[in-house]
């Protein structure tokens, strides 16, 4: 009788390691069944197109799509025409840059997930060209920027130090030729503009959570100049030379609890709004070429809406209708008055679109890269408040399964966002939707204190010692949630990645009687090991948010509160995705918060992958990923 049990197990082991991608380490996770990979299927394409910005020369559209387990870029020579790969190979490549007036293409690229972002160069004319690495293949480097002619190009480096942030400029004609133009023995600097005339760097550099200062550098002899206010504590974002380089319009919370676009005179220091007093945040601007046109975009509850001023009369410009969604990557298309901007809508994933401000227009270059072989039904969110332990009100989104098909109680499923500056906002929610339509779990996404979106007073309410209120801000919800006729207060799950990986394990010990089962999502699982073993450049300004473990009062209340200190009030399941090269949280978090629960009895479930960073991001490691998942809330959750 043994022998045919053995080959029962042995084949069992045979389909676990069939469907398991290679580079992954699973631990806990039982066989996926067939029939939930072929329910959830239709679920894993429902990928989108964003949108990148435009061709250097003509009006060509630049998307990124998935090809094979990753995703390029592409462009497009008319709307809804042939995607054209500008990239390829094994890792993503999310963002890229056209040479202003010509052909060449300036994209980034890591390995593995591990952030140290290597620059390339490649001229899209030559169908044959070779990529230039211009980057020493090794060290981080950002904020790579054109000059308005096309000549250079400057970015942010940390090659000579770990923790410094450099300014380098490179000939576009011959990367060879490279000049070392600042150095800062500090992170946090970087590049947000070039002049029109090509003779000055606008810089920024954090300071705080809560305070960005704004430097000009002469691109000849390197003399740098703080151009924002020097007193006082206040946020200035997106920044971009204006008004003939007389001018930087930018994001700030000037004289308001929210952000707002602001105008700061380089001559004389006067920053002023632009607008009447804002109740909700800008979030993104651009500024056309000629100068003309301000668009930027407004956070209301969570949608975006487009605004357009014209600078030189001061009016805002009528639009041309387009889908309710969230906007972002906002380009003007160079020596016109046509935006480019992803829109992220409930009814599609992230599609490029335009608005044509002279002509009235709006277009659509893409619709939806991947079509779903079944119908799949889209419930529309509704935002729900509750009152938090001090009155404070608490949003979220909540998404319910149709009632006809799902009648009476449904369990429910938190997701919590990372940040914690960060924010759940509405749009498509692609393999999630399987939740919605196929298990009948509705789906709470909740934005606790120190979410963006709802001005700076609401960001700092978590900062260090108010860590545990965020989690308090759960418990509200879950206290609305218990009440809804619809939901089941008795099967709650609750899932997070980053910090909200942590929130999702601050719940789980807060609230162990409550939740059936959990997921910590590149989570952090002690703030003081994380807080000595995350990247070095990004060590001060993490500690500006959670609190300074050198201290020894905030040691002590972030090793009470962290959730790997209180495994043993962990009683539901827990199930651990982390990637091995994660430079912001890691993989040593994954493996403390593992062990800890293990050693006190509990049930873990563990993916790591060999190949990623923070998240997974090739397709093969995110659809197990999802399966995995899905099988947990299956197994946890509904049973």
């Amino acid at each position: 009788m043994a022998r045919p049990a053995l080959a029962f197990l042995l084949s069992l082991l045979l389909v676990t390691a069939a469907e398991i991608p290679p580079n992954l380490v699973v631990e806990g996770v039982p066989p996926i069944p067939p029939e939930l990979r072929t329910q959830v299927e239709p679920y894993l394409n429902l990928g989108g197109a964003s949108f990148r910005g435009w061709h250097g020369a003509r009006r060509e559209a630049m998307v990124t799509t998935r090809v094979g387990d990753a995703t390029h870029l592409h462009r497009m020579a008319e709307p809804k025409g042939k995607r054209v790969p500008l990239t390829r190979g094994p890792e993503p490549i999310r963002n890229g840059a056209f040479q202003p007036g010509g052909t060449k293409l300036l994209y980034v690229a890591d390995q593995g997930g591990d952030e140290n972002y290597q620059l390339w160069l490649v001229d899209t004319a030559d169908p044959k060209a070779t990529p230039v690495r211009l980057t020493d293949g090794k060290s981080r480097n950002t904020d790579a920027t054109w000059s308005k002619d096309g000549q250079w190009i400057a970015y942010a480096t940390n090659r000579r130090e770990v923790k410094a942030s450099d300014i380098v400029l490179v000939k576009a004609a011959d990367p060879r030729e490279e000049r070392v133009l600042l150095r800062h023995d500090t992170p946090g600097w970087g590049i947000a503009d070039w002049s029109a005339d090509g003779t000055k760097l606008l810089l920024r550099v954090a300071t705080g959570q809560e305070d960005t200062r704004l430097w000009t550098a002469d691109v000849a002899t390197g003399a740098k100049v703080q151009v924002s206010p020097k007193t006082g504590r206040r946020i200035l974002a997106q920044a971009r030379f204006g008004d003939g380089d007389k001018a930087v319009y930018a994001l700030s919370d000037h004289e308001s609890d929210f952000l707002d676009v602001v105008r700061l005179d380089l001559a004389t220091g006067e920053l002023r709004r632009l607008g009447a007093a804002p109740r909700w945040d800008a979030e993104e601007l651009a500024l056309s070429a000629d100068g003309r046109l301000l668009a930027y975009t407004r956070n209301e509850e969570g949608w975006s809406v487009l605004h357009v001023r014209d600078l030189t009369d001061g009016r805002e410009r009528a639009l041309p209708a387009v889908p309710a969604g969230v906007l972002s990557a906002l380009a003007w298309r160079h020596g016109s008055h046509e935006l480019g901007f992803s829109l992220n809508s409930e009814e599609t994933a992230a599609d490029a679109w335009s608005v044509d401000l002279d002509a009235g227009t709006a277009t659509r270059w893409t619709d939806r890269t991947s079509k779903p072989k079944q119908a799949i039904a889209v419930p529309a969110p509704r935002v729900v408040r509750a009152p938090s332990f001090d009155g404070l009100s608490i949003p979220a989104l909540v998404y319910e399964p149709d009632p006809v098909k799902f009648p009476g109680k449904r369990p429910a499923l938190f997701l919590l966002h990372g940040g914690p500056e960060g924010q759940s906002r509405p749009g498509y929610r692609g393999n999630l939707l399987y939740y919605l339509n196929e298990l009948g779990v509705a789906l709470i996404y909740p934005n606790v204190r120190g979410s963006t979106g709802y001005g700076r007073r609401y960001l700092s309410l978590d900062n260090v010692l108010k860590r545990e209120d965020s989690v308090k801000d759960v418990g509200a919800l879950l206290d609305w949630a218990a009440r809804e006729p619809r939901l089941d207060a008795t099967r709650f799950a609750v899932s997070g990645g980053s910090y909200g990986g942590y929130l999702s394990l601050a719940c789980l010990t807060t609230y162990p009687d409550r939740f059936r089962c959990g997921v910590d999502n590149v989570g952090i699982a002690n703030f003081v090991t994380f807080l000595r073993d995350t990247s070095d450049y990004r060590r001060a300004n993490r500690r500006l948010e959670y609190g300074d473990e050198r201290k020894p009062e905030v040691r002590e209340f972030l090793e009470r509160i962290s959730p790997a200190n209180q495994a043993e009030r962990i009683k539901a399941p827990l199930l651990i995705v982390q990637g091995r090269n994660d430079p912001r949280v890691p993989v040593t978090e994954a493996e403390r918060m593992r062990d800890a629960v293990r050693a006190k009895g509990g049930r873990v479930w563990y993916v790591m992958a060999k190949d990623e960073g923070h998240g997974f991001v090739k397709k093969s490691n995110a659809d197990f990923q999802f399966l995995a998942t899905a099988l947990f809330l299956r197994e946890f959750l509904l049973k």
